[in-house]
């Protein structure tokens, strides 16, 4: 490891105080999101399972039955009149679940503890990326530490926005802070490095421009993720209900989250959304490789990583436009994506030598 002191030690230390202060209050946060989900009331949430798997039922049955015979014509003869398609109601999308908290006050005051934690953790950890900024006298994401506390806390702000645009999306805050906590665990024990030095390709405005762009990309990318995972967990206990059968062992879980169609369409907006700046993110490496080495392109590692990465979130995004994917499909495609997105990341910078290799672990 590098051991070159970095330009201001107490800011370096000040740093290092807040990272661990926020991941000590991201851990707190997490542990009230999972005690509401523990202690959220499950017995609206099982007789309305109940209803709608009755419901389905009954749909399949009249489906399955002979049309019913209709008043008798003027001759005597009897008509036969189709009764309305009985599929009508299962084409309705099921109703959103109630949340994390389900019908518990208590639980709700949990759920509203773990989102002031976040709130107070996400500062903290905001703090501790400026102080890094200062103290190094520098963008605070020129090598991989840097830039997974940066991401982490754009996973944060993408969760805290889509709660402020959406009321009931604390059924989020589980996976999103576990994923959270797993990454600054990561980047303070394997990827920590104290060295302030940046190789001379990287002084560059550029470095402010290209990787804030991708640091927001992939904090958004990530909440997509997460919720389509989600999606696959809820479309196929719908099914199961629908077929008559339990739902499985997390069917209390999949009953609270929002319909598989509320959570298709809340997944496809944040991957197109932020579709657009991992485009310009991609465009602006090129540009910063132009006047850094000479060329826009050179099929290095990290450039083709990042174009299969844009092919695949611009084939997810024209499937579901021009193709009408939806559902499954497009959530495979979508998390394949992502994993491009992670490979880039990880696997590059770590197990693959290119030009970008400064970014790596020093």
């Amino acid at each position: 490891m590098n051991t070159t002191p970095l330009a201001d030690q107490t800011l370096a230390q000040l740093s290092q105080w807040l990272m661990n202060s926020a991941i000590a209050v991201y851990l707190l946060a997490f542990l009230a999101a999972c005690a509401e989900w523990t202690f959220g009331s499950t017995g609206r949430i099982a007789r309305a399972s109940a209803a709608a798997a009755g419901t389905a039922r009954t749909a399949q049955a009249d489906e399955n039955s002979p049309a019913p015979a209709g008043s008798a014509t003027a001759g005597g003869t009897a008509t036969a009149v189709l009764a309305p398609p009985p599929t009508a109601a299962r084409r309705q999308a099921p109703p959103d679940g109630p949340g994390a908290a389900g019908d518990s006050s208590r639980a709700d005051l949990l759920g509203r503890i773990s989102v002031s934690f976040t709130v107070l953790a996400f500062l903290l950890h905001l703090g501790s990326i400026v102080t890094r900024g200062l103290a190094v006298g520098r963008p605070p994401w020129g090598n991989m530490y840097e830039f997974s506390t940066a991401f982490a806390l754009m996973a944060t702000g993408a969760y805290l926005a889509v709660l402020a645009a959406r009321k009931n999306v604390r059924w989020l805050a589980v996976p999103v802070l576990l994923s959270v906590l797993v990454t600054l665990g990561l980047a303070v024990t394997v990827l920590y490095v104290d060295d302030a030095q940046l190789v001379p390709a990287l002084h560059s405005y550029w470095l402010w421009i290209h990787v804030s762009a991708a640091i927001v990309s992939g904090g958004v990318f990530h909440t997509g993720a997460i919720v389509t995972l989600l999606f696959l967990g809820r479309d196929r206990w719908e099914a199961a209900v629908a077929a008559g059968r339990g739902g499985g062992r997390l069917a209390t879980v999949w009953s609270r989250l929002p319909s598989a169609a509320t959570l298709d369409k809340l997944s496809y907006r944040l991957n197109v959304l932020v579709f657009p700046l991992w485009t310009f993110a991609v465009i602006a490496g090129a540009v910063w490789a132009e006047a850094a080495w000479g060329r826009y392109w050179g099929w290095d590692p990290k450039e083709t990583w990042a174009f299969i990465t844009w092919v695949a979130y611009a084939a997810y995004l024209h499937a579901r436009a021009t193709a009408g994917w939806k559902g499954r499909r497009a959530a495979y495609l979508g998390l394949v994506a992502f994993a491009a997105f992670v490979f880039n990341y990880y696997g590059v910078n770590i197990f693959i030598t290119g030009l970008h290799s400064y970014a790596g672990v020093k």
